[in-house]
Order: structure tokens, then sequence, then C-alpha cells
């Protein structure tokens, strides 16, 4: 059995300036926090040479003749393209499981993919980078399934910790934003994450954020620079120990990210909201693409309990969570040799996006 875990994320700023559309022309910048609920990866060899591939959030599985001919159909297929990629034809058992439903804004199809690809890489006796896991994920994913998202799922889930991530046509990289144990736990303390109990497709909303995001005069462009201004402003907030404005900067980006695309929230969302920041939260956003899933917000501790009872009173439930630095990691590791298994070289030049 191998396993190997890579933890969801939380982003505070910048979200949207990842997709390619934008920071090809213009740069793009993220503040980012993983945390404690995890995407795990369970591989195992089967008594065959089948391939079985299992979801628990699914709620399905596939089980593939020797050498089939990959599929791209299916809630699986990107997991059966990651396997592809490393030449698993046969012979091995794949399951995986997440602390948190699916798409519901914590960026889970990156982290599974992020996990997968860290597993195989070890099962490959591969000591393969943060850097690398985080480009062979992307590549698999924005490339090869091409797939409308962005690349700061892949980077924080394989790096871990609280992050500054810039993204540049010419690479994509990952500064830790070092906080005192005294204001990191200040911060832990006064975010809450609450389950609003709609999930939604990021991909309908990035995709129709991409097609606008590359016009220098769009409304959506517009709101972009907005929004990267505000991960600069966040990082600053965060280094120079203002964890005061946090919520302030939270409350402003999520009125931009309105901006991005139909859908990123609704009625429904805008009343929970309200009620949050009426009951004692400083401000706060829908996580991920938006459209519902998790709802974070920056509230003192001493007005929490008002707002979770407050929340609470609309069906919406609280997730406890600890920031996590760990990144992707393998647990346990004692597969025996797999047919056919070999580390995908040359699939990415390194610059955040790989392309073949």
């Amino acid at each position: 059995m191998l396993i190997a875990r890579a933890p969801l994320r939380i982003s505070f700023a910048g979200g949207g300036t990842d997709l390619e559309a934008y920071y090809s022309h213009f740069g793009g910048a993220v503040v980012s926090a993983t945390i404690n609920k995890y995407f795990y990866v369970f591989l195992s060899r089967t008594i065959d040479d089948m391939v079985q591939i299992s979801s628990s959030d699914f709620r399905t599985f596939e089980r593939l003749e020797a050498d089939a001919e990959e599929s791209g159909d299916g809630d699986l297929a990107y997991l059966k393209s990651i396997l592809g990629e490393f030449g698993v034809a046969r012979g091995l058992s794949v399951f995986t499981a997440s602390e948190v439903p699916p798409g519901t804004g914590l960026g889970s199809s990156s982290t599974v993919a992020v996990a997968l690809v860290k597993a195989l890489a070890t099962l490959c006796q591969r000591r393969a980078s943060k850097q690398d896991i985080a480009e062979l994920a992307s590549y698999i994913e924005i490339v090869k399934e091409r797939r409308p998202i962005g690349l700061q799922d892949q980077f924080a889930a394989s790096f871990g910790g609280l992050n500054w991530i810039e993204f540049r046509s010419e690479g994509t990289t990952v500064t830790p934003i070092q906080l005192s144990l005294e204001l990191r736990d200040q911060l832990e303390r006064s975010l809450m994450l609450f389950y609003t109990g709609a999930s939604r497709n990021a991909a309908t909303i990035l995709e129709s954020q991409k097609r606008s995001s590359g016009d220098q005069n769009s409304l959506v462009t517009s709101s972009l620079h907005g929004i990267k201004g505000d991960a600069f402003a966040m990082r600053e907030a965060l280094e120079e120990g203002r964890l005061h404005e946090v919520g302030g900067i939270l409350h402003r980006s999520w009125q931009r990210k309105k901006q991005l695309a139909d859908g990123v929230s609704n009625d429904r969302l805008d009343q929970l909201y309200e009620v949050a920041l009426a009951a004692g939260a400083a401000g706060g956003k829908i996580a991920g693409a938006g459209g519902g899933g998790f709802l974070l917000l920056y509230c003192d501790p001493s007005k929490q309990e008002y707002v979770t009872r407050a929340l609470s009173r609309h069906g919406l439930r609280r997730l406890a969570f600890h920031l996590d630095d760990g990144g992707a990691q393998v647990l346990v590791n004692s597969v025996p040799h797999v047919p056919g298994l070999s580390y995908p070289e040359g699939k990415w030049i390194g610059t955040g996006v790989a392309y073949a």
C-alpha cells in the first residue's frame, strides 16, 4: 500500500489572475494558504493485470483491461490521464477520497491530481521537487485535459503553507509569507469556513471569465487588475502584522470578483454574506470560483459565536480547520514493483504550465 495526501487550500486574494489568459499579458499573483483538510490517494497492487480506479467522492469506479485505450469520458477521466502519463497500464488499484465534498471551492480537483502525481513519482523512485509535482499536475489538467482552470491550486497543494504565488509567462514562483507564531495563531483563530450546501461547476464560471480576461478594455480585466492589487495589499497586511485589514481586503476583493462572470454569486449567497456581516464578520468571500461551496470569513473570535448562530439558522455548517504547512506528502509506501511504470520526462519546460 502507498498512501499519499495533499492539502486543500483557501485563497485570500488574487484568484482569477492565475488564468493564463490574464497572467500571460499582465502577470498574476495570489495569496493562499493550505489547511488540514486533505485529498488522499491509496495505491496497491491488484491480483491480476487490471487497473482499477475508485472514487469515494464521485461514488464510482472503473476497471480497465490491461493496455486498454485511454478514455476521456466520465468523472475519472483525469485520473486515467495521469496514470497514462506514468505508463500505468496494468496491475494497480487507485482509490481516492477527500475530507470535503468536491466542487466546493477549496481546490479539490487539482489537489487530487497533485496527490496522485506525488504518489506515482514516488513509485518511480523519483525525488521530484514540489515545483516538479505542481508543474506536471498543471500540464495534465490544463494542457492535456484542456480544463479552463488556473495554476494556484496545483502549486498551493504541492508546496503547502501560507504563500505568495506569482504567475508569469516565463514561470510560476512560490514565496512563503513568514509570520510570527503569535500572528499566525491570531490569523488562524480569526478565519471561519461555512458550507453553503451548494456545490458548483467551476469550469463553467472560469470558461466565461477566460473568454474576457485577455481583453484589456473589458470589465473582467479591470476587475482582475483590482483583484491583483488586493493580493499585494493582503501580502503587505500579513507581513506587517496589520491583521485588522484582512477582513476589509477580503470584502473589497469579493465585490470585484462578482464582476468576473455570471454565476459567481446569487441572491442566496449575497443574503448569507450580509447575514454574516450583520452578525459581526469583518469581511469574506465565497471560496474558489464562486457559485456556492464554502463561505470564507474573517471575524474577531469574540464575535464568532454570533456569526455561527446566525448562519446556522440559515442551514450553514461550520468547518473547523487549522493551517497546514506540509504540502503533498507520502505517508506510507510498501508497494512492490508495478510493470511499465515510468516517470514522464520532458513533459514541461519548467514554466508553471508545461507544454509537451
